[in-house]
């Protein structure tokens, strides 16, 4: 019987089949749990060990003796039901039940992306829990989930960015047919499920890679974390097959609609073809006939990684737009230090990031004293995707708290209303949508002397802010390896009954059906926009049925007479009513007056309004009667 993958255990007709990479170990064993006893494993030239269990079966736990060396947990592992350091589970990965078979997949364009953090998502923060709330979500008007890490991790909680066991589900959000069960709900409800894989660094605590091979990590590149993944040094080949079949297993085992690939900054490798556009290859063809999504995290926001192979790309679909948030978080919050320190958050850069994406394409970035970004004006809107918050930049506020504790409500709406109908794909952070008053913290639980190493580098590196660099600031800030920053970032679900919550959850809910629904607004044939003042500024999104207005003033009212700004101009014979405005009173707005009036412009502040074409009331001919003797 062929294997499915290049490593882990496999069941077979005649038992499991346990395969390992381990090049530079003469002598390998894998030991059956229980009294089941040692087998020796035959080593090929490609460095893999491997051997045929009989009686083995689903549920069978295993390690491996490496020589004399005593026992390690497999390195790619299916699960981990005691953590990071004990014994492997033979899991059944073909056997479940799937329900999808008439679900596609999802195409890059149209979607409106929700990450979450199975943990904090809800109180029990477990994939059965989180399944009661996918209808909630569909609802609202989600498309496609996007799933913090879920590699198996060290501890009881954490962000799962310190992933141990590539293949292996956390144990702490349920058995691996839990996530299975979870995504096949998803799918049922037309929603995607994305996961994000971490393939820059490997975790410090529970590595057992490099006993297995030194060279799974690189002698050369460095990351922010620590030594890379080796993908162009010396024995590499095992390294790469072991993170393409990471890639393709979570694609064809879990019907995984994409992956989010963290920190592409720092995935280094130096042979002909990347490791990126090889990753992208495998999981396009794990899929099959499926549309899959591939966004990827890049700091430095290289074009290159979501342009075709065809033309010298690497085949993603998407990057994160930091520029759009930081932008954003200027003009919310006033502030515009550290890593903000080169945006303003003036109009002009809303109307940009709106037709071209990313601010910075190859201009100098003072922060960085060097260049910031690449060309990028050849990209669509969807290659980009938008946020106000996701789970790093609501971690690195003051106290954890999220945006809309940042700033007034106003401009809180109107933000979010810029966020979901600028026609680049939005990300909502889980809450966001309804103004979750619950913050969200690092955390991470590492023992000592990791956990001190780990609460001593969150403080020195949210010291380039200079209001954090305060005594009081640094005393009350909280502590990453406490459960009970864990325990505060959980959601409450039950705040959506609360009035106030429930406005915002209804503004969110409104725009994005406006968003999918409006014939204009779903697909504009392009976009264009213009400054208005200091303050405001219009997007006009041009349509075949008619055009429409988004105007936002995140200053005071603003009386524009006169109007010289040809956007503003209706589209012959018609004028200008308003479709949708922010300040609803619905939304806990107080509602908002006439926008075009006879006495020109008059546009309310703190907020945002849409705008539609109506028959123009006064006469067309307006030349006097002396003009037509």
């Amino acid at each position: 019987m062929k294997r499915q993958f290049g490593v882990g255990a496999e069941l077979s007709e005649d038992g499991v089949d346990f395969r390992v990479w381990a090049p530079d170990r003469k002598l390998v064993q894998v030991v059956i749990g229980g009294s089941g006893g040692a087998h020796p494993m035959q080593r090929d030239a490609d460095g893999y060990h491997s051997a045929m269990v009989k009686g083995a079966g689903a549920g069978t736990r295993y390690s491996y003796r490496l020589e004399s060396e005593g026992h390690y947990p497999d390195p790619a592992s299916r699960f981990q039901p005691e953590g990071i350091h004990l014994p492997s589970e033979v899991i059944d990965g073909n056997n479940f039940p799937w329900k999808d078979s008439a679900w596609k997949g999802c195409d890059p364009r149209g979607q409106v992306v929700y990450e979450m953090h199975v943990g904090t998502f809800t109180a029990a923060g477990t994939w059965e829990s989180a399944i009661a709330e996918l209808p909630y979500l569909a609802d609202t008007g989600i498309t496609v989930l996007e799933i913090m890490p879920v590699a198996e991790f060290p501890g009881k909680f954490g962000w799962g960015y310190d992933g141990v066991h590539f293949f292996a589900p956390t144990r702490l959000y349920g058995r691996p047919d839990d996530f299975r069960r979870f995504v096949d709900a998803a799918h049922a409800l037309r929603m995607g499920v994305i996961l994000d894989v971490v393939y820059n660094h490997i975790g410090p605590d529970g590595n057992y890679l490099t006993k297995f091979n030194e060279n799974y990590l690189s002698k050369i590149h460095k990351t922010d974390w620590g030594a890379g993944m080796n993908f162009d040094g010396v024995q590499r080949e095992g390294v790469r097959q072991y993170c393409l079949d990471n890639a393709r297993y979570w694609i064809e085992e879990f019907h995984l609609d994409g992956l989010r690939l963290d920190a592409t900054q720092d995935i280094y490798d130096d042979t002909e073809c990347h490791i990126l556009r090889e990753i992208a290859r495998v999981a396009r063809a794990a899929a099959g006939e499926r549309k899959i999504i591939l966004i990827g995290e890049n700091e430095q926001q290289n074009a290159k990684l979501v342009r075709p192979e065809q033309r010298g790309g690497y085949g993603l679909d998407a990057l994160w737009n930091d520029d759009f948030h930081h932008s954003a978080m200027a003009r919310l919050t006033g502030r515009n230090e550290a890593y903000y320190t080169d945006y303003l958050g003036n109009p002009q850069e809303f109307v940009s990031a709106a037709k071209y994406g990313f601010l910075y394409q190859g201009q100098q970035y003072k922060w960085q004293k060097n260049r910031r970004g690449s060309a990028a004006l050849d990209l669509m809107p969807h290659n980009t995707v938008n946020f106000i918050q996701n789970h790093d930049q609501v971690a690195n506020s003051a106290y954890g708290l999220r945006v809309h504790a940042l700033t007034d409500p106003g401009n809180y709406r109107a933000m979010s209303a810029l966020l979901l109908l600028a026609p680049n794909t939005p990300m909502i952070f889980q809450g966001q949508e309804f103004a979750a008053s619950t913050p969200f913290f690092y955390f991470a639980d590492h023992q000592e002397p990791l956990g001190k190493m780990v609460c001593e580098g969150r403080i020195e590196f949210l010291a380039q802010f200079r209001t954090f660099k305060t005594r009081e600031f640094v005393a009350k800030s909280a502590d990453p390896c406490d459960s009970e920053s864990f325990q505060r970032s959980k959601l409450d679900h039950g705040e959506r009954k609360n009035p106030r919550h429930a406005d915002l959850l209804r503004l969110y809910r409104e725009l994005l059906k406006l968003r999918r629904e409006d014939i204009v607004l779903s697909a504009p044939l392009r976009t264009d926009g213009a400054v208005l003042s200091g303050d405001a500024f219009l997007l006009r999104y041009f349509g075949a049925a008619g055009d429409r207005l988004l105007i936002v003033n995140f200053g005071l009212d603003l009386h524009l007479n006169p109007s010289p700004e040809p956007l503003l101009g209706p589209m012959q014979d018609m004028a200008w009513e308003i479709l949708w405005s922010s300040e609803d009173v619905r939304y806990g707005g107080i509602g908002t007056a006439e926008v075009e009036t006879p006495d020109n412009w008059k546009i309310p502040g703190h907020a945002a309004v849409v705008m539609k074409p109506c028959i123009r009331r006064e006469p067309i001919d307006s030349s006097s009667a002396a003009d037509k003797d």
